[in-house]
């Protein structure tokens, strides 16, 4: 079995930090990855982190997560109430998989309240800010222990 946890992240999350901080937080990509790998050592895990804001680049990792991944932590940005595409490549990854949000959806714009990953995820975690994703990699540990 793989020990390794792909957390995956789209569109403007390189802007994490910088972009609406009061509701993203001041955390950057670089740490939450900090954050992931250090919950990922504490199982015995390792961490394959990316960010891209280009959806084929995340199709391209779930793929890669079929061969070399335990689990997926995926933060779709945008694309969560948008790709059908990312969904379809979840549904061919057979290990689980936590959607995770820094803010909460449900509080904000109804569109943002369908997700298609959803629909594929073993769990959804909304609202905790960047700590949601550590919470990801805990559940993802537990799950494939």
């Amino acid at each position: 079995m793989s020990k390794t946890i792909f957390v995956l992240n789209g569109p403007n999350l390189n802007l994490l930090g910088k972009r609406q901080p009061e509701i993203y937080g001041h955390e950057t990509m670089d740490d939450v990855k900090a954050m992931c790998v250090a919950e990922a050592h504490k199982h015995g895990f390792d961490i394959r982190y990316h960010q891209s804001n280009r959806e084929y680049e995340l199709i391209d990792w779930i793929h890669e997560a079929r061969e070399k991944g335990a689990g997926i932590v995926i933060n779709p940005g945008a694309f969560t109430h948008t790709s059908v595409a990312i969904f379809d490549a979840l549904n061919t990854f057979d290990g689980p998989v936590i959607e995770v949000h820094i803010s909460n959806v449900h509080k904000r714009e109804a569109f943002r309240h369908h997700s298609y990953v959803s629909l594929r995820a073993d769990g959804v975690i909304a609202g905790c800010g960047t700590q949601g994703y550590v919470f990801g990699v805990a559940r993802i540990a537990a799950l494939v222990a």
